[in-house]
């Protein structure tokens, strides 16, 4: 677990605020106290490596979907592409961004932001890159050096909304390490 106790305050803040504001049909399924997770099981799920679906625009508005690696560090979604593929150029032009994360019927962490390049190419990388590449290079058992570092762009994702659904947290956290 990457969160301090004030990321952690603010997931939940997050999430209480965006389940408050949701539809009443969002609220018919996902119900306080029932079928959502807290700010510390959400972390607590999403441990290493979670395979996300991305959702990014094209410029004619049109949505695009596609997998990403998702590592949720300190409350947020870190994604990475190439830098030549098409969500990175999607990214690029119109950064806001969708990411599910789901275990079937199980689990589903549904997240609206935006993104922001943690390492741009031709200009300054965000101060938190260096912490966040180490965490990643050593995730992928990988060469700090190895130019797939360069070649690819890693994004965090600012939420605006999230919420995070369980049919049974219980049964879903009795199958979850401790942290």
């Amino acid at each position: 677990m990457f969160e301090t106790p004030d990321e952690l305050h603010s997931l939940q803040v997050l999430l209480d605020t965006s389940l408050a504001g949701s539809s009443s049909h969002l609220k018919s399924i996902i119900r306080p106290g029932e079928s959502t997770l807290d700010a510390e099981q959400v972390v607590r799920v999403c441990q290493g490596m979670c395979t996300l679906a991305i959702a990014t625009v094209t410029r004619r508005g049109e949505p695009r979907i596609s997998g990403a690696d998702g590592h949720l560090l300190h409350g947020r979604w870190i994604v990475g592409t190439h830098r030549q593929a098409a969500k990175a150029r999607h990214l690029a032009a119109r950064p806001g961004i969708s990411a599910t994360f789901m275990r079937g019927e199980q689990l589903g962490i549904f997240t609206h932001g935006h993104a922001v390049p943690l390492n741009p190419e031709g200009t300054s990388s965000d101060p938190t890159w260096p912490t966040v590449r180490d965490y990643l290079v050593n995730h992928y058992d990988g060469d700090g050096d190895d130019p797939f570092w360069d070649e690819n762009v890693w994004y965090r994702i600012d939420p605006s909304w999230m919420v995070a659904y369980s049919a049974d947290p219980v049964e879903l956290l009795d199958q979850q390490p401790s942290v």
